[in-house]
């Protein structure tokens, strides 16, 4: 009976139910109507349940990668990820209030007007203004949408049939599934063990980013996703098409980019890729320059025109220097180093070849975790999408990266350097252990656990 109850199975069953609980009691931790965690109490109880949700997470991560688990075991994988979701789904979103952005958005199109030619404060959009939407749009009276023209579409779809966040986050949610079904393929063809999909399944960032605030890098995971799958399936024109897709929801995944090239098949995804990036901004050149939205504007709300929002340049302003008069220098030499490492991936060959699988997510997620590290954005739904990649290649610091910034949830110091340290210092340990193993024992660059 004892063995019975310490068994793998059984250890990742009590730890999905402890995740469930977790993530259930979290949610009376928010006030109702309040649009963030509310009082510094409440703040100090939320990074206890986020650091007790990212330890039930590592260690459920830990027993897949160690433990040979029955084929049982996904289906408890993927009940505690639904289940979760579930849970989180119709609570309001008090984290962010970005997704408020996306319905409006939604209801502009709906209206059959551009939404990049006004802000929603503008007097030619008032007919549009509600009780409970409008009123909790960040950045309404002076900020036109940043989001790019493959997000509009799918606010403009789920704008046809919904009016409320629920249908918004119900649609995130969807794309998010897509990305994990086509991973569960990825698994399957490359021979390795599908419990791998709670790398992401139970990443907790992912469940708050996404059934609690649905915000729209959920669509460029699931774009993501169903590229990869492409990509080893040697569809390499979908796989372009998709990659190009997904970087018209969020900017980032256009970083991953050298890994599909891998090998020389170079002219078809880039090609591909490229013409649907044109196509899909076809129907909003009405706007003019303004196609391109707040972007500009956000970079200055950020710290990035003056070097401070870098997490880095935040550091060593902390000794004194200026993150202005070093910005250059570190634009140069992060630009420097992420193009030599896309020309490595994208023509290079492997000391210790890999499958193709393997290899794709790999380089796919060594590209994705250094470009968001050197951008280093402070909002937390930035980083899930490198726990995807995890998946197939499960890197120490990918997983951690991918999960960790569910601190950035909150900001108790307000600062761009000591808490984001929390995450990104580990990162840079485990990054630095696994060259060290990759260094003196190329074979085990591998990933552990390729067969079942």
């Amino acid at each position: 009976m004892t063995r019975l109850l310490a068994s793998p199975a059984r250890q990742l069953a009590a730890l999905g139910l402890l995740l469930l609980a977790v993530n259930v009691s979290a949610l009376a931790i928010h006030v109702p109507g309040a649009e963030v965690v509310g009082s510094a109490a409440d703040s100090r109880a939320f990074v206890g349940v986020v650091l007790l949700d990212l330890v039930v997470y590592l260690l459920a991560v830990r027993t897949v990668l160690r433990e040979r688990l029955p084929r049982a075991a996904l289906w408890t994988i993927l009940g505690v990820a639904v289940l979760t979701r579930a849970a989180l789904l119709l609570a309001p979103p008090f984290l962010s209030t970005d997704i408020y952005r996306y319905v409006w958005d939604g209801q502009v199109q709906a209206a059959g007007i551009n939404p990049y030619r006004y802000i929603p404060a503008d007097p030619a959009l008032e007919r549009l203004r509600d009780s409970d939407i409008y009123p909790l749009i960040n950045r309404k009276d002076y900020a036109r949408t940043i989001y790019p023209p493959a997000a509009q579409m799918v606010f403009a779809a789920v704008g046809q049939v919904s009016h409320g966040v629920t249908g918004m986050k119900l649609a995130m949610l969807g794309f998010e599934a897509l990305g994990v079904l086509a991973m569960l393929a990825i698994l399957r063809g490359a021979g390795l063990p599908e419990a791998r999909i709670l790398i992401y399944a139970w990443n907790p960032l992912a469940l708050w980013s996404f059934a609690r605030d649905g915000h729209v890098d959920a669509v460029a995971i699931g774009l993501l996703g169903l590229a990869l799958l492409a990509r080893t399936s040697r569809r390499y024109g979908l796989a372009g098409a998709l990659l190009g897709a997904a970087t018209l929801v969020k900017v980032l995944p256009v970083a991953v980019a050298p890994a599909f090239v891998r090998g020389g098949r170079l002219w078809r995804p880039i090609l591909i890729g490229a013409a649907v990036i044109a196509v899909l901004y076809l129907p909003y050149l009405t706007a003019g320059r303004d196609v391109f939205g707040f972007a500009g504007g956000y970079g200055a709300e950020e710290g990035y025109e003056t070097g401070a929002g870098y997490w880095l340049l935040a550091g060593l302003g902390h000794l004194g220097l200026s993150p202005p008069s070093l910005l250059r220098t570190y634009l140069a030499c992060a630009g420097l180093t992420l193009a030599a490492l896309a020309l490595r991936i994208a023509f290079g060959r492997d000391r210790a070849p890999a499958p193709d699988a393997v290899a794709l997510c790999r380089d796919a997620g060594i590209l994705a975790a250094l470009t968001t590290c050197a951008a280093s954005p402070h909002y937390a739904w930035y980083y899930p999408w490198l726990a995807l990649p995890a998946v197939v290649a499960p890197a120490p610091a990918l997983i951690w990266l991918g999960a960790a910034p569910i601190l950035f949830l909150i900001d108790p110091f307000n600062d761009r350097f000591l808490w984001p340290s929390l995450v990104f210092v580990p990162a840079l340990v485990l990054a630095a252990r696994s060259l060290w193993q990759a260094r003196t024992a190329p074979q085990a660059a591998l990933p552990q656990g390729t067969a079942r």
